[in-house]
């Protein structure tokens, strides 16, 4: 009886043994990779997204998916994500809302711990506009206008949390000013009542404010990164304009669940890195107002680390909430 079952155990440990190894050399992927972006269609990240999911198709050879879960500022369709199974054939791309989120909606998950970073694919900055009648032609004079008249100077936003609240919020805590938040549902009302002066100051990604700076329906008075923009290269950066401390980065990157294979983590992180490299893919992403950035799956989650802590510290300071 003893040798009998000695040799079931024996049998099963290497079934076992030989099953893991068929999954092990099963090739990646198995099937389609579903991408899931957080948000709408037809959005920056959208647009990125399905992008990159034509890139890896072809480098693959498998089909790379995307999949919109927008709600609840992008949490329903991060954490659908992260909690699916580590096998590399669920992604997520992310904003800088991943990092800021975690500090205003109750999230079932731990932003860093809970997630396999794989690769920041952009980087880009906000631009800090003013309505042409706006009596401020620089950064300092903005400052001293809104130290004129605290809270009469209005600044707009897609929205309560949104990066560009939030990165306005950032600006009015470091230079020690208060302005006027007025939130609207989106971007776009957002900057259509900026152009058309029922708000006077809007911070927004590039792309969506470029067209009207060159038009001369607003007036560019910053970039928030520590680089200047090539697309506008008179604009000084708001740590040239007396904040040196002072940066908010745009970017977008890729994340899956926790545990995923260090192998499949690092050819998807090469792929996108080719991918990146590409002439074609940096014109696809000026038109987003970002450039390539790449680099390790490590540089990505301390990036997505420091934005935490940044987004963090401002919310409770300024004692930010989303009703």
């Amino acid at each position: 009886m003893a040798k009998a079952r000695s040799i079931v155990v024996a049998a099963l440990v290497g079934l076992a043994a030989a099953t893991l190894a068929s999954a092990r050399a099963e090739p990646y992927p198995a099937r389609p990779v579903r991408i899931i972006v957080p948000f709408a269609p037809g959005g920056g990240t959208d647009i990125i997204a399905r992008y990159m999911a034509q890139r890896l198709s072809e480098s693959f050879g498998k089909p790379f998916i995307v999949e919109n879960k927008p709600g609840a500022g992008g949490t329903l369709g991060i954490e659908a994500g992260i909690k699916s199974p580590p096998d590399g054939h669920t992604l997520v791309i992310v904003s800088p809302s991943y990092a800021v989120n975690p500090s205003l909606y109750k999230v079932n998950f731990d932003p860093v711990a809970d997630i396999t970073a794989v690769i920041q694919i952009a980087q880009g900055p906000q631009l800090i506009v003013v309505h042409p009648a706006v009596p401020a032609g620089s950064i300092q004079e903005l400052i001293a206008l809104a130290r004129r008249n605290p809270g009469g100077v209005s600044f707009a936003s897609a929205g309560p949390g949104s990066i560009t609240h939030v990165g306005a919020e950032l600006f009015c805590s470091t230079a020690k000013v208060k302005m006027l938040h007025v939130p609207y549902k989106g971007t776009g009302p957002a900057l259509n009542d900026t152009i058309g002066g029922q708000t006077q100051v809007i911070f927004s990604g590039t792309a969506a404010l470029l067209p009207h700076v060159r038009s001369g329906r607003l007036r560019a008075l910053a970039v928030t990164t520590k680089a200047r923009m090539a697309a506008l290269p008179d604009v000084p950066t708001v740590a040239e304009s007396g904040l040196p401390d002072f940066e908010v980065v745009l970017w977008n990157g890729v994340i899956g669940p926790k545990g995923m294979p260090a192998p499949i983590v690092g050819r998807l992180n090469a792929e996108i890195a080719r991918a990146l490299q590409l002439p074609e893919t940096a014109e696809h992403l000026a038109a987003d107002g970002v450039v390539p950035a790449g680099g390790t799956p490590e540089a990505f989650l301390e990036r997505i680390r420091k934005d935490i802590a940044l987004w963090r510290k401002l919310v409770a300071d300024a004692g930010l909430k989303v009703e």
